[in-house]
């Protein structure tokens, strides 16, 4: 077996809502063999992995998957079933699979399985290819190493305790939340200028200094001290000496800790001799190297989370513990102990496994005992002095037990320390009294609480610290912008900034893709082909974005999935033949499929081409609760006339003006010629999109007079839109350049350009080397049609000799209209552009194709013609 390619589709995509890892393998000599055909493999699989005894299989039969093995499946899709399962084993758990054999090749399949883990889905593929080749060759497989090494992997990447709360709370309220970078658990909550930052209960609104307070214990206290918070008395030393002085004048038993530790690192409490003390110091300055000697406050231990303001949340922690039972050593019983499921290692777990190290031998020697005594029965053993959930401890839910005082109190006590976020440590006897009749005391405050103990107590009731967190950050928004995403086979990036233009005119902040840049508030942030899943997150993490407009092609779904979970509004502008033979995508109708995703992911409504069946078709697969809007060029479409008598909202064209109702009114916003793109009415195409603008900024709730101010003032040339339709004048004859490069697009171009002027038509075409032999004739068979005179140069090769795509699309033109001496060949595009003017003459028409950019035209317009050249140069800027 082989793996050929392996893409990570983040987004929603053609397989799944979900994230997904998408590989093609290759099974080789492993092709056409099914499991029942290998003696022993089914059983020698199980025994490996036996959780896949229990896979269900599409009709979900438990234990399907099994007999599904012995009854014989194909091996691809036992290495999809083995991969799933070796993540659940890793502790990253993933259900949903696919695997299809690729069409026309025998042996290659694409696999997709989901993941939760990105770092860890593709070691685990790999491995499962590994474990399934190795047992059909009858191979041994030593499992249980390479499965540490995935485990190993998964704890490193994996999202913590409190952070996955917190975002658990955010998905619930339908915040969109980002992960940014996988090295460390820092995510965006929402979009653009809505969006917020977190890292573990440390959010972007956490002030620094407050941070850097919070984790100086002695300025801690003295400013908790300056607000009326009661705290122990006490000092900052850095040596024995001076921790042995303020001992003896505090004349009490004292709590020893580092100044800047956290996590009850170096704390020892109850010190009463300075044996003790000088204990304690020493175990402390293993942390830190200024040590924090205080007055003990003796009580229980509690723990009150501050959020947004308000309490939201209170425990009484217990120090790590075990309870005797007349039989088991202590040792025994920290053992069983650390069985329970609950605990992990750090922070991985509800709870933390119990470490039973030299600190919590101090701590048993203390109560008269060692590691190996046994304890008698119902006799409660400490081993740790510090109550926190890191060093072992478990906690019990108090929140419905704080008097109002105490509550005023910790609040107060964040606001002192400038947290917008904190734990506050409270000792007292009964956290039900207030503070000052029992000498209770604030000994703590921390600026990156954790909320384990409070979302899953050991006892009591669970709270939703997570939400609290959220709604302290987050308030009562979602976080999202409006987002509309533009897809179609063409006319994408011209509606896509036709609708920006709109938006920005309305006083919007916007954020665009499209397959010249990504632009904030209409300023060049990336130049290229942006369409795809980086460049829509590019924007979608901008802080400045207010509404974002994304083209979004069918490559960029291809290839990563859509950069959002959901838009507001999804725009499909038609479905034609293109890119078809490439990624698995064989027909038109495979074309539609990846479109619809975008549909699929709208939530308030989607646009659609009421004159195009696979559009009209997607109509049925979007949510139940997204209003459709048509379009269409034609007044009496029969697909939009019922919907406007079934009370829909749509754009068409009527009497040569653009028109829209909502199914009781029907205004005119605009003549079709006061649309500059139209190109006074004849470029058709852009008249669409014109419509389907329209429709998408109506469906976004902008009112008339703005749309159609948008579509009045929108110029697609050389600055605002080049290579869509640029026109421009070298010496009489009127140049088109636009970025047509299929059968469709050729089509409406010609006809548009055919329109302008009485003289001759003359092409420059091409089209690029990945597409079908069936796609390039036909590019050639569509010009040939349609231009006086058609020179075809060479684009991007793509895998082909050159020359072989130009020779593809004469052979068609010269299937429509014969051999001729009105097509020529000319591979160099520079020497294309100006042959293509030279059988032009003053009044003709010369159409300039598939161009990469403005400036390869005018670079070769400048060697036969400086001047014109600097005329053009100077238009597009």
């Amino acid at each position: 077996m082989r793996i050929l390619e392996q893409r990570f589709l983040r987004g929603p995509n053609i397989h799944a809502d979900t994230p997904c890892l998408l590989s093609v393998l290759d099974l080789e000599d492993l092709y056409g063999v099914s499991t029942r055909e290998l003696p022993q493999f089914t059983e020698a699989l199980l025994d490996l992995l036996p959780l896949l005894a229990d896979y269900l299989v599409p009709t979900g039969q438990p234990g399907g998957f099994a007999q599904r093995l012995r009854e014989g499946t194909y091996l691809a899709r036992v290495v999809e079933h083995v991969t799933l399962g070796l993540q659940c084993l890793a502790g990253a758990p993933a259900s949903f699979g696919r695997t299809r054999p690729v069409a026309g090749v025998p042996g290659q399949y694409r696999v997709v399985c989901a993941y939760g883990l990105e770092k860890v889905a593709q070691p685990a593929f790999a491995l499962a290819v590994e474990i399934v080749d190795a047992l059909a060759h009858g191979r041994p497989f030593e499992l249980a190493p390479r499965l540490d090494e995935l485990r190993e992997l998964a704890e490193h990447y994996a999202i913590g305790t409190s952070t996955a709360a917190v975002l658990a709370a955010a998905r619930e309220r339908g915040i969109p939340v980002q992960r940014i970078t996988e090295d460390a658990n820092l995510f965006q909550l929402g979009w653009g200028n809505r969006q917020k930052r977190i890292q573990a209960t440390v959010t972007g609104e956490t002030s620094n200094i407050a941070v850097r307070i919070a984790s100086d214990k002695g300025l801690t206290k003295q400013l908790l001290a300056e607000a009326g918070v009661p705290v122990p008395q006490g000092e900052t030393v850095t040596g024995i000496e001076d921790a042995l002085r303020v001992a003896h004048r505090l004349d009490a038993p004292v709590t020893v800790k580092p100044l800047d530790a956290n996590q009850g690192k170096g704390v020892t409490v109850n010190c009463r001799s300075d044996d003790e003390i000088e204990q304690a110091y020493a175990f402390a300055r293993k942390h830190g190297r200024r040590i924090i000697v205080e007055r003990h406050i003796d009580g229980v231990d509690y723990r009150v989370l501050v959020a947004g303001g308000r309490v939201a949340a209170a425990s009484c922690r217990r120090p790590a513990h075990v309870v005797g039972d007349g039989e088991k050593t202590i040792r025994e019983l920290v053992e069983i102990e650390n069985r329970n499921p609950a605990r992990g290692e750090g922070h991985s777990g509800i709870l933390t496994r119990i470490a039973l190290d030299a600190h919590a031998e101090d701590m048993l020697r203390k109560q008269d005992l060692l590691p190996d005594a046994v304890p008698p029965a119902g006799v409660v053993v400490y081993l740790r002095g510090n109550a926190n959930l890191s060093t072992g401890g478990t906690a019990e839910d108090v929140t419905e037990l704080l008097p109002e005082s105490t509550r005023e109190l910790c609040v107060r006590a964040a606001a002192k320390i400038g947290l917008d976020v904190a734990g506050i440590d409270i000792v007292c006897r009964d956290i039900a009294l207030p503070l000052d009749q029992q000498g209770g005391a604030v000994i703590e405050v921390n600026a990156a609480p954790g909320i384990r103990m409070h979302q899953y107590p050991s006892n009591g009731q669970p709270r939703d610290a997570g939400d609290a967190i959220v709604d302290g950050l987050m308030g009562d928004s979602d976080g999202r912008i409006p987002v509309v995403a533009v897809t179609g086979t063409n006319g994408k990036t011209t509606t896509t900034l036709l609708i920006a233009h709109a938006v920005r005119l309305a006083g919007r902040v916007t954020g665009v893709t499209t397959t010249h840049g990504v632009f904030i508030d209409g300023k060049p942030v990336t130049k290229g082909d942006c369409t795809g899943y980086w460049s829509a997150r590019t924007v979608l993490a901008s802080p400045d974005v207010d509404f974002a407009i994304l083209e979004t092609a069918r490559g960029g779904i291809l290839k990563r999935g859509l950069a959002f979970d959901r838009c507001d509004v999804g725009v499909v502008l038609n479905v034609a033949a293109d890119h078809l033979g490439l990624d698995g995508i064989d027909t038109v109708e495979d074309l539609a499929q990846v479109k619809a995703v975008v549909p699929m992911a709208a939530t308030r409504a989607v646009v659609l081409n009421a004159e195009d069946p696979l559009c009209v078709a997607m109509a049925r697969r979007v949510r139940p609760d997204v209003e459709i809007v048509y379009f269409s060029m034609e007044a009496d479409d029969p697909v939009l006339l019922r919907h406007l008598e079934d009370g829909g909202r749509a754009a068409y064209v009527q009497d040569n003006a653009i028109v829209v109702a909502d199914g009781t009114y029907h205004q005119q916003l605009l003549r079709v010629e006061s649309m500059p793109i139209s190109m006074g009415g004849r470029a058709r195409y852009n008249i669409a999109n014109g419509l389907a603008a329209a429709a998408a900024l109506m469906a976004s709730g902008f009112g008339n007079l703005q749309i159609a101010t948008g579509l009045s003032t929108f110029v697609s040339d050389g600055r605002n839109n080049p290579l869509r339709t640029n026109v421009f004048d070298v010496r009489g004859v009127t140049v088109i350049v636009d970025y047509a490069h299929n059968p469709a697009a050729y089509g409406a171009l010609a006809e548009m350009a055919r329109a302008l002027l009485p003289g001759q038509l003359v092409g420059i075409v091409t089209a690029p080397g990945d597409r079908r032999d069936v796609d390039l004739r036909e590019v050639g068979r569509v010009c040939a049609e349609r231009f006086d005179e058609l020179v075809v140069y060479e684009s991007a090769s793509r895998g082909r000799k050159p020359g072989e795509a130009v020779d593809l699309i004469l052979r068609g033109a010269e299937e429509a209209v014969g051999l001729s001496d009105t097509l020529h060949r000319e591979l160099e595009v520079g020497k294309a552009i100006r042959l293509g003017l030279s059988l032009c003459r003053r009044g003709d028409v010369l159409v300039f194709a598939c161009g990469t950019s403005l400036k390869v035209f005018v670079e070769a317009v400048r060697e036969m013609d400086p001047e014109s050249a600097e005329k053009i140069a100077a238009q597009v800027g």
